[in-house]
Order: structure tokens, then C-alpha cells, then sequence
């Protein structure tokens, strides 16, 4: 299980077919420390560690994920958000991220002003049932608040500390970003349903 606080921002150093999907080697910070086996979110996608070391990670990317998120589409020289499982005795900030995208959405519109951004985002049409104003959506691993609704989509702000220690400051239209909605809703809706 993940929060959404991105720890870092990694480079992507290679991305490889490796007969079963992608292989991907990812590099900065403290990444050669994690362990092999161990879970990691990348760009909001739940991955396992195949390889690590001299500040390097390998994960490998299955072609379900492939087709279900944007990871498909990274190259040598982009950046993603990484962020380690939350451990057990850590502090909770953010929400509640499992690393399962629910639905790749579209970055409609970013607005600077005001000491920070307001970014649109068009969503999958099956997904907007679990999006709502002031409830907490995952864009690319980063846990943020839904600042309003629209048609199709919906806004969150961004504040300058987000732009600066994550991806979403390099984010423009037309851009696809990988999306989770709130498993609580989730959870709520099936229970819901259940009685029917």
C-alpha cells in the first residue's frame, strides 16, 4: 500500500522488450537500495523490483499493466514518481493508493495563476462515479484533492511544492496520465450494489 507523497523523481535510463513485456531501469536517489522483491510505485503503478543496485531499479512491466496505464508509453530521458510502500509504523499522509490504475485520463487544461496551477483532466466515463469535490484522486502516483467537477472530468490545484518535487509541473495538454480513484468509494459502491 502506498499514500501518494512521492518520495523522489527517477530518470528513466532504458526501456527494453523482454519477450514478456518492458523491462525497465529507472535511476536517482536511493533507488539501488530497494530490495529485489520489493513492491514500488512507479508513476503510480505498482511494480516489483527485479534488480537493483549502483542507484539503478529494474521493474518489470507486464502487458496487462502495458495496456491499462501510460507506462507504455515512457522512453529513455523521461522522468516518473516513485514512491516506496508505506511502512507499517510510518506516518499516514496522503490517502490510501494501492498502485492499481483504475484509467488512463487526459490532461485537458493547466492554468497558472495564483501561486499555482489548476489542472483538467478528462476522465474515463466509468470512472467519474468515484470522483468527487473534495475527495482524494491519485495523477500519476501523486495523492491530490478533487478542487471541482466538469463534464467528462474534473480539476485538482496544484501548489508550487507539488509542481517542484513531482512529474505534474512538466505536464501539458494532451498529455495521459495514469489515474486511481479512492478505494473507499470503490468499497462504498460494491457494498451498495451488493444490497440491491
Amino acid at each position: 500500500m502506498f499514500t501518494g507523497i512521492v518520495e523522489q523523481v527517477a530518470d528513466v535510463v532504458s526501456v527494453e522488450d523482454n519477450g514478456t513485456g518492458n523491462r525497465l531501469v529507472l535511476a536517482g536517489g536511493t533507488l539501488g537500495d530497494v530490495p529485489v522483491g520489493a513492491s514500488i510505485s512507479v508513476n503510480g503503478v505498482c511494480l516489483t523490483a527485479v534488480e537493483a543496485g549502483d542507484g539503478q531499479l529494474s521493474v518489470d512491466i507486464v502487458p496487462e499493466t502495458l495496456a491499462r496505464s501510460t507506462l507504455g508509453s515512457l522512453l529513455p530521458g523521461g522522468r516518473v514518481n516513485i514512491e516506496r510502500p508505506m511502512r507499517a509504523d510510518g506516518r499516514f499522509d496522503g490517502h490510501i493508493v494501492q498502485g492499481h490504475v483504475d484509467g488512463v485520463g487526459t490532461v485537458r487544461e493547466v492554468i497558472v495563476g495564483g501561486g499555482g496551477v489548476v489542472m483538467r483532466v478528462d476522465a474515463p466515463e466509468e470512472s467519474m462515479p468515484y470522483v468527487v469535490e473534495k475527495g482524494s484522486i491519485t495523477i500519476d502516483g501523486v495523492s491530490l484533492t478533487v478542487a471541482g467537477l466538469s463534464e467528462g472530468g474534473f480539476e485538482v490545484a496544484l501548489i508550487p511544492h507539488t509542481l517542484d518535487v513531482t512529474t505534474l509541473g512538466l505536464l501539458k495538454p494532451g498529455d495521459t496520465v495514469n489515474l486511481e480513484m479512492d478505494v473507499l468509494a470503490k468499497y462504498v459502491e460494491r457494498l451498495l450494489r451488493s444490497r440491491e
